[in-house]
């Protein structure tokens, strides 16, 4: 697990762009709120603001992320004012906090946008209860709110604006459908069901910090599609809040809220989230959760009972979640499986069309974007295909079947990218076999995606056109993906 975080693919060492941002957003934020004159309550939600800000908006456009950005508090202010006003009114304010959970949910079918506006009103509650927000200190943290994230604004398209300097890289959406056969609307009614079942039991636990529970339910949905996926998201949330407690023993509870050495450790949790969440969410929770140590340290009631009530809490939000996707409206991880590997295969079609057109010399051909799709694409392959590959699944067949898939798209994309690096080059010519190689990837694609059968390919002498070579290696991983896809049975690829 370490190995993968630290040795993961870094490209253009974007994780750690992206994670140094968010310290220097996040620390210039507070820095402000402080400035501003408002208390450690006012600092600690304007830091959470700009931790949002930088961490859900992810439109594909720097124009995009802006606007999103600018409608963060017009969703999260008036969110907060209900968690504040019924903050004394417990019935009213649970039916408010669960309609934001499954709103929430559900704004993700308009995309990056919707998703970015709906986790930030989730948190806004959240955060409301986890400071115990009354309604006079509204105006001193609606000034928080709206101080960071002018500040975080300042930081992410002023001070270092990275992404100008980058191609936008679409963010692959959830299959669609209509009524409840969409999946955004099954997962609302699911969010809604786990989390009513977290808020009622997590209540039983505790009164005062039930909503560790709801929290737990939430963030175990967000960014998954399926019930594999789901399972897997809670098993690695439990996972890291039980390591992140232990080293909280270790380091938090120590310090006694002790300024100086917090506001460090603070800052490299705020990296470790921002660097970790690509590639291992144990890790990002990890991070999470000695965060919140802390600040519970800095508010001054940090201790090692409040550490085994997290735990408790956040495994019954995990029960809950698992239950409402194992007994609510399923979506199958094969059905969601399938999806993203038709659209990976289609891509793959795509950019080999545009690398040929570029060799072609079509100057307006970019298949740069497109290979940047692929892996946007490939990672949703990755996370879907997850509960088939994890450790504990108990089925070694279906798992050397997803590893198989896995393996050849890795190879399909390592040839798609170097099929775009040949056409990128002014000196590249093109070769009229590039066109019957780029019809033979085209109809291997259509097979594998239409349900006929892959031909398999005639012996290619070695080619020794670069372009050439990197559209056969292309065909041979298309024609082998055929086997592990399909399993002698017709059974799929991972189950219903």
């Amino acid at each position: 697990m370490l190995k993968r975080v630290f040795v993961a693919p870094d490209p253009g060492r974007a994780r750690l762009r992206f994670a140094t941002r968010a310290v220097l957003g996040i620390g210039l934020a507070v820095v402000v709120c402080a400035l501003a004159g408002t208390s450690l309550v006012g600092a600690v939600t304007g830091g959470l603001a700009a931790l949002l800000a930088l961490f859900t908006v992810t439109d594909t456009t720097v124009r995009g992320q802006a606007v999103t950005t600018a409608l963060l508090p017009l969703v999260g202010l008036p969110v907060l004012a209900a968690a504040a006003e019924l903050h004394d009114h417990p019935v009213a304010r649970d039916f408010t906090f669960l309609a934001v959970v499954g709103a929430g949910v559900y704004a993700r079918r308009w995309g990056p946008r919707g998703h970015s506006l709906g986790v930030f009103a989730f948190m806004t509650f959240f955060v409301a209860q986890f400071l115990h927000a009354t309604p006079g200190q509204l105006p001193e943290l609606y000034a928080a709110v709206l101080l960071s994230l002018l500040t975080a604004a300042a930081v992410r398209f002023g001070l270092w604006c990275y992404e100008r300097r980058m191609p936008p890289a679409p963010v692959p959406a959830p299959p669609g459908g209509g009524g409840l056969a969409r999946v955004t609307t099954r997962q609302a009614i699911q969010a809604t069901a786990g989390a009513g079942f977290a808020l009622v039991v997590g209540q039983l636990v505790s009164g005062q910090r039930w909503y560790w529970a709801v929290g737990a339910t939430w963030w175990i949905f967000v960014n998954t599609t399926s019930r594999g996926e789901t399972l897997v998201r809670g098993f690695r949330r439990v996972l890291g809040t039980v390591i992140g407690i232990g080293l909280g023993l270790l380091v938090a509870v120590p310090l006694h809220g002790a300024a100086v050495p917090t506001a460090v450790l603070l800052a490299v949790c705020v990296f470790g989230i921002f660097y970790t969440a690509a590639v291992s969410y144990t890790w990002m929770m990890l991070s999470v959760t000695v965060l919140a140590e802390l600040l519970y340290g800095l508010l001054g009631v940090l201790h090692p009972a409040l550490l085994a009530l997290r735990l408790a809490e956040t495994g019954v939000g995990a029960i809950g979640a698992m239950l409402a996707v194992l007994f609510v409206l399923p979506v199958t991880t094969h059905a969601i499986t399938d999806a993203w590997i038709r659209r990976a295969l289609r891509c793959v079609h795509a950019a080999t069309a545009e690398a040929a057109a570029r060799l072609a010399g079509d100057e307006s051909a970019d298949p740069g974007s497109r290979v940047a799709e692929l892996e946007r694409l490939l990672g949703r392959v990755r996370l879907s295909v997850a509960p088939l590959v994890h450790p504990l699944n108990p089925m070694p067949a279906r798992k050397g079947r997803a590893r198989r898939v896995l393996a050849l798209l890795d190879d399909c994309a390592r040839e798609i990218r170097g099929l775009a690096a040949v056409a990128a080059d002014p000196v590249a010519s093109h070769d009229a076999r590039l066109a019957a190689a780029c019809w033979r990837v085209e109809a291997a694609v259509e097979a594998l995606t239409g349900g006929a059968d892959v031909t398999a390919p005639t012996a290619q002498p070695t080619a020794a056109d670069p372009a050439l070579a990197h559209l056969h290696g292309l065909e041979r991983a298309l024609v082998e993906l055929a086997q592990p896809l399909r399993a002698p049975s017709g059974s799929p690829l991972v189950g219903a």
